[in-house]
């Protein structure tokens, strides 16, 4: 410690490197891990979804009325407090629409729903306005969405396959994957879209575990109907991969950041040595054997990078607390609409951002290490 007083310019220097390197790294796994954390909070371990036989998504299924109500009367299916079967069938078309800033128009999803859809979607509230009410031409909007776009704001109106829908009432849903939809009533979307006789999906919640998956075999297994089931988890867990492109691009960033620090790292070490060649000599001349003097400058390093770990993790704490979170968005690779996310800074991030800053301590100090014990001793004497 008395080393890193002594050098008090070049060890600040090299903090305030690892800090940045792992604020920005931080950064770059909050975006990946909010990512996943948006698809994967959507998920009920009961819940399934029902798609035409090869689709990868709803954008792309259809889902016939008959085959729906087949569906809905099996055994198995959970009820509510009615013993109504907890199962909605559902249609998704696309909207283009401008963010705010920019005249450029992107995908974002309308999903028609029914009476039931609220309850497959625990946490779901309007916050701002009302609900829509079924048969007029109105639309709840998630409140990612609406700050994210234009003509999304409460009061607006936005077109949809070729009608003008007003948003009456925004909502939040906890951060899943339902705050990147906008909703409306499922026969008023099917007729302006011309589906009324075939919906996109039908999703519905298994009584048991055992059920879940008599269902799943069971619909897989009608030749007549066509249709493929799978649950949630695993339906939001292939779009994570389909969109995994952010996450290689935040791991990339944060690997050759890293890369950059430890020769930062090593260069600050090295310095060190230079400057305490005779100090290194008289240790060896006293009997303190290398591993002694290698895990020395290990710990020197270590001490550097974890107190500049700590200014980096402060520092992106202190930036989301001061914008209340930072939201953004990005392509679902799969139906090509906007995926609204929030950055995630929880314990496992700010864990990575460590877990890093010790890489770098352990990487950056142990070749300057070993120089220091391969230096003779007389040589190492004679140095001022």
């Amino acid at each position: 410690m008395r080393s890193l007083r002594a050098r008090k310019i070049g060890s600040l220097m090299t903090i305030l490197g690892v800090a940045m390197v792992v604020w920005a790294s931080i950064f770059a796994f909050g975006l990946s891990d909010g990512l996943d954390r948006t698809l994967e909070i959507a998920a009920d371990p009961l819940d399934v979804i029902v798609l035409r036989k090869g689709s990868t998504s709803e954008a792309v299924s259809a889902v016939t009325e008959a085959a729906a109500r087949e569906i809905k009367a099996l055994p198995g299916i959970a009820t509510d407090r009615d013993g109504n079967p907890l199962a909605a069938s559902e249609l998704v078309v696309f909207a283009y629409l401008p963010r705010h800033g920019s005249n450029q128009q992107v995908n974002v999803s309308v999903r028609g729903v029914d009476p039931m859809s609220r309850n497959l979607r625990a946490g779901m509230q309007i916050v701002e306005g009302r609900d829509f009410t079924p048969g007029l031409r109105e639309a709840i909007v998630s409140r990612a969405m609406s700050n994210r776009f234009q003509r999304l704001g409460l009061g607006d109106t936005f077109k949809v396959e070729g009608g003008d829908f007003k948003v009456v009432g925004i909502f939040e849903a906890g951060g899943g994957a339902v705050e990147s939809e906008v909703w409306t009533d499922q026969r008023v979307l099917a007729q302006l879209a011309k589906r009324t006789g075939a919906m996109s999906s039908l999703q519905f919640r298994a009584a048991s575990q055992d059920d879940k998956q008599r269902l799943i075999d069971r619909i897989e297994g009608d030749e007549q109907i066509d249709l493929g089931a799978i649950t949630e988890e695993d339906y939001y867990a292939e779009q994570a991969k389909m969109s995994g492109l952010i996450k290689v691009v935040g791991y990339m960033i944060a690997f050759f950041l890293t890369i950059g620090a430890m020769f930062a790292v090593a260069n600050a070490m090295y310095g060190a040595i230079s400057s305490r060649a005779r100090e290194i000599g008289t240790l060896r001349a006293l009997g303190f054997g290398r591993v002694s003097i290698v895990t020395a400058f290990l710990l020197e390093s270590l001490v550097l990078c974890l107190v500049g770990a700590a200014l980096g993790c402060l520092a992106a704490l202190a930036v989301t607390f001061l914008l209340g979170g930072i939201q953004t968005g990005t392509m679902n690779a799969s139906t090509f609409t906007e995926i609204a996310f929030s950055f995630d800074f929880g314990p496992a991030v700010l864990a990575k951002g460590a877990l890093l800053a010790i890489v770098m301590g352990v990487i950056g100090g142990l070749l300057p290490a070993i120089r220091a014990v391969r230096m003779k001793v007389v040589n190492a004497l004679r140095e001022v």
